[in-house]
C-alpha cells in the first residue's frame, strides 16, 4: 500500500498527524507546500493526500486539481479553518473526498483518513483487476469464432451483449474486447449486478453525494465515473431490478446520468458491456426486463461456448490453471498423468472454465505427488464419472483369447466384412483420438510412445497366437527373427520361447 500524503506548513499538525496514523501501522510522507508534493507527483502518488487550504506559495484548492486531472481515483481531504468553509465548498465542487475544519479532534481525523483509505483501495482493486487479466486461452474453432469477433469488434465502440453459460469466462472475453481498443489505457470497471442489494446498486452504479440516504457521510463517486474514457461491464445484466433498467437506459440512449441525492448531470463517456447466462428473450415476454433496454444492448451479440462444446481445451486450461495455483502458493506445479487428463477432457464441467479452475486449485493443494493420477482426483469427481449413463459403445473389448478365435457363419459375404471394416474404423479412430490428446496436452515423443504400444500390441497377440513361438510370430508378422528378438527384449515382452 502506498503512503498517506500529509501536505500543511504548519509543521505541528503535520506531527501529529504523522503520529496517530503510524499507531494504525499507516505509513505517511510530509510535505511542507502544495509545490512540493506537485513535484514529488512525478516519481509516485499517494494511496490517501491529506492537505491544507492556505499554504505559501500553491494553495490546497490547486494541488486538489492538479491530483484530480491527474489521478482523478485519489481522495484528497481538505483541512480547513471555519472562516474558510466557502473554500471547504470550493473543496468539494473540485472532487474533494472530505473536509477537515481546525481545530479539528486527532481520533476523527484518523477516522476520515480510514474512510478515505477504503475508497482509495477499491478504486485500485478495480485498476489492478484489469492489469492482472490473462488473455483467453482457447485452440478449439468454437473459441477461434471467439477470437475472429474480438478482433472485428475491437476498433468499435458499439455495445456489445455476451451470452453464454455461467463460469465460462464473459468477463474475460469484455477485458479481451476492452484491452484490444482504442480504451485500452482508460479503466476496465466490472459490476456483477446479481451480487449487489438493490438498495445498493443504484448508488454503486452512479455514485451518490453526501448526506444522500443515511450513511452516506461523503460523496463517492460511481462505476459510470470510475470507468470514464474507458469500459464499464455490467455482468449478470439480467438480473438488474426494472427501476434500474429505466435509467441505464438513459445513460445508453444520451450519454447523461445524476448521481444519487445529486442535481448536476454529468456526462459518461464509457463503452458499455453487458453480459447474462439468461435468456434475455424470454424475460422480456415475461415482463422482467425492458423490450427497449435489450435492443440497446444487443447492438453485437457475442455467444460463449460451453467447456464441453470445447473440451479440446480442457488439457491446456487444466495446465495454465495449475501453474497460476502453484505460482500464488510458491510451489511446484502438479502435473496431470495422461489417464487423468483423459478422464477430465470426458467430464461435462457445468460450471465449466470457473469448475476446472477450482479443480485445479483444489489439485495443487490436496493431490498427494507430484504427477497426478485419476485416484487422485476429488473423490465424488471421480464416483460421479464411474455412476453416470455411459454412452453405448460401437465395438466392445474381446473378453477373452477364445471369443476372438470363434468363428463366426455370415450368409452373405458382405456382411461377414462389414464388422471387419467397422472395426477397422474404430481402432483408428480410437488411435486418433489418442494422439489428439497427447498433442494436446502437449506430451513428448507421441510417435515414439505411439509406436512402441503399436509395436507391443501386435509381438504380444502374434506370440498368444503361436503360443509363444518367435520363429512363427515373426513370420506371421512379416519380420525377421533378429528382429523380433530385439523388439521383444526393447519392450519388456514376456511370454515367449526360444526356437
Amino acid at each position: 500500500m502506498k503512503p498517506i500524503w500529509i501536505v500543511d506548513d504548519d509543521e505541528s499538525i503535520r506531527w501529529v498527524l504523522e503520529k496517530a496514523l503510524a499507531r494504525e501501522n499507516l505509513a505517511t510522507q510530509s510535505f511542507s507546500s502544495a509545490r512540493d508534493a506537485m513535484a514529488a507527483l512525478q516519481n509516485g502518488t499517494p494511496q490517501v493526500l491529506v492537505s491544507d487550504i492556505r499554504m505559501p506559495g500553491a494553495s490546497g484548492l490547486e494541488l486538489l486539481q492538479t491530483i484530480k486531472a491527474k489521478h482523478p481515483g485519489i481522495p484528497v481531504i481538505i483541512i480547513t479553518a471555519f472562516s474558510d468553509l466557502d473554500s471547504a465548498v470550493s473543496a468539494f465542487q473540485g472532487g474533494a473526498f472530505e473536509y477537515l475544519a481546525k481545530p479539528f479532534d486527532v481520533d476523527k481525523a484518523v477516522e476520515l483518513i480510514r474512510r478515505a483509505l477504503d475508497e482509495s483501495l477499491r478504486e485500485t482493486d478495480i485498476e489492478q483487476g484489469a492489469a492482472q487479466t490473462p488473455e483467453i486461452l482457447g485452440q478449439a474453432p468454437a473459441m477461434q469464432d471467439v477470437f475472429r469477433a474480438i478482433g472485428r469488434l475491437s476498433q468499435s465502440n458499439v455495445t456489445v451483449l455476451i451470452t453464454g453459460e455461467s463460469g465460462s469466462g464473459k468477463e474475460l472475453v469484455a477485458r479481451a474486447l476492452h484491452k484490444h481498443s482504442p480504451r485500452a489505457s482508460q479503466p476496465f470497471v466490472a459490476l456483477n449486478t446479481a451480487a449487489i442489494p438493490k438498495d445498493l446498486l443504484e448508488s454503486e452504479l452512479f455514485g451518490h453525494e453526501r448526506g444522500a440516504f443515511t450513511g452516506a457521510q461523503a460523496m463517492r463517486r460511481g462505476r459510470f465515473e470510475q470507468a470514464e474514457g474507458g469500459t464499464l461491464f455490467l455482468d449478470e445484466i439480467g438480473d438488474m431490478p426494472l427501476d434500474l433498467q429505466t435509467r441505464l437506459l438513459r445513460v445508453l440512449s444520451d450519454g447523461h446520468f445524476y448521481r444519487v441525492g445529486g442535481h448536476q448531470s454529468l456526462k459518461a463517456n464509457v463503452r458499455v458491456i453487458a453480459a447474462t447466462h439468461q435468456n434475455l428473450e424470454q424475460r422480456v415476454r415475461e415482463g422482467l426486463f425492458r423490450e427497449d433496454l435489450y435492443h440497446r444492448l444487443n447492438v453485437i451479440r457475442l455467444r460463449l461456448p460451453s467447456l464441453r462444446e470445447r473440451s479440446e481445451d480442457i488439457p491446456i486450461l487444466a495446465r495454465y490453471f495449475l501453474a497460476q495455483s502453484a505460482r500464488q502458493l510458491g510451489v511446484e506445479a502438479k502435473r496431470l498423468s495422461p489417464q487423468a487428463m483423459q478422464f477430465l477432457s470426458q467430464l461435462e464441467f457445468p460450471g465449466n472454465v470457473r469448475q476446472l479452475e477450482n479443480l485445479c486449485n483444489w489439485i495443487t493443494v490436496m493431490a498427494p505427488g507430484q504427477t497426478v493420477e485419476i485416484k487422485d482426483l476429488p473423490q465424488d469427481l471421480v464416483e460421479e464419472r464411474v455412476h453416470a449413463p455411459q454412452p453405448a459403445q460401437t465395438v466392445s473389448a474381446p473378453a477373452s483369447a477364445a471369443a476372438v478365435a470363434a468363428p463366426v457363419a455370415y450368409a452373405d459375404p458382405a456382411a461377414a466384412a462389414a464388422p471387419a471394416e467397422a472395426a477397422a474404423g474404430n481402432w483408428i479412430s480410437l488411435l486418433e483420438v489418442e494422439a489428439a490428446q497427447m498433442l494436446a496436452s502437449e506430451q513428448p515423443e507421441v510417435m515414439d510412445i505411439l509406436g512402441r504400444q503399436f509395436e507391443a500390441a501386435l509381438i504380444k497377440i502374434a506370440l498368444k497366437h503361436t503360443h509363444g513361438r518367435k520363429n512363427d510370430a515373426a513370420v506371421r508378422l512379416g519380420i525377421g527373427r533378429n528382429t523380433i528378438t530385439r523388439k521383444i527384449q526393447e519392450l519388456g515382452i514376456g511370454g515367449a520361447e526360444d526356437d
